[in-house]
């Protein structure tokens, strides 16, 4: 498994060519041990580890191939998932963001849900899915006890999966804020474009100590190639915004449509001075 824990390699360049000095990032060593271990498993797919509780946002674990899309796109899958399901190992519960994209849940991440005991969605998802999943509009909240006694609360929070009126078009979407009393929050933000949507979550739970932030800088061949997820120059004001101790980038490979990758995102951060909070996959 590749752990996003680690931070922004020493050396990383960015596109444009620019260095990002070896000194401005914190070594893996000289970073604690993490409470709550977050680890990205490829595009959108991430094991967070919380109270005692084994949470997986998006499931994606087909190998690489072309979905076609709504009659009018094709996504491609060029990379396949870091960690077979079956080496996962207990999974109490799945966030997901969203059910109607390949690239959020793959045939074969469909195929692992049968295995869940609960999958949180927004509303449409839950019913379209069935079974274990539930929908959940943006403030609800469902509690998860956890194996040493305490709670996991789980909010759904509001997401955007493109500009103003794109949910008539790409569906709905939803985002996660995980909370308990001995536990620091942490904020999952699911296909989410809106930077409106992150300050309404700042201004209910900031600051907020994670941020696992879908980034990629995904475009869409409606509203002439507008963003529906965030981009590095968002995400860095989205950390601002949440007063972040610590950004997980996910979303930002694996699929052809994102026209970012980790090097502009490490980029980015450097440039805003915040090399030190961000945690990319290896």
């Amino acid at each position: 498994m590749a752990t996003s824990d680690t931070p922004v390699p020493a050396g990383t360049s960015a596109p444009t060519g620019t260095p990002i000095p070896a000194t401005s990032p914190p070594s893996q060593r000289s970073l604690p041990a993490e409470r709550i271990p977050v680890t990205v498993l490829g595009g959108p797919t991430v094991l967070i580890e919380y109270g005692g509780l084994r949470l997986l946002t998006d499931p994606t674990f087909d190998a690489p191939g072309e979905y076609p899309v709504m009659g009018r796109a094709v996504l491609t899958k060029t990379a396949p998932p870091r960690t077979a399901p079956t080496d996962l190992g207990r999974i109490d519960a799945v966030l997901l963001s969203h059910d109607e994209h390949p690239d959020n849940l793959d045939h074969s991440g469909r195929a692992f849900l049968a295995g869940v005991p609960l999958v949180l969605t927004t509303p449409g998802g839950g019913t379209r899915l069935g079974g274990a999943a539930r929908g959940l509009a943006p403030w609800d909240s469902v509690d998860l006890p956890r194996p040493d006694g305490g709670t996991l609360t789980v909010t759904a929070t509001p997401a955007l999966h493109g500009p103003e009126g794109a949910e008539a078009v790409l569906g709905e979407v939803v985002g996660f804020v995980l909370t308990a009393e001995d536990l620091p929050a942490l904020y999952v933000s699911g296909d989410n474009a809106s930077l409106d949507a992150v300050g309404e979550v700042a201004a209910r739970f900031g600051p907020v100590d994670t941020a696992v932030l879908f980034l990629g800088a995904a475009r869409s061949v409606f509203w002439d190639g507008a963003l529906i997820t965030l981009d590095s120059a968002l995400a860095v004001e989205a950390a601002h915004i949440l007063g972040a101790r610590r950004v997980v980038a996910a979303h930002t490979d694996s699929w052809s449509h994102f026209t970012e990758g980790p090097a502009d995102v490490a980029a980015a951060f450097h440039r805003a001075g915040l090399s030190h909070v961000l945690r990319l996959p290896n």
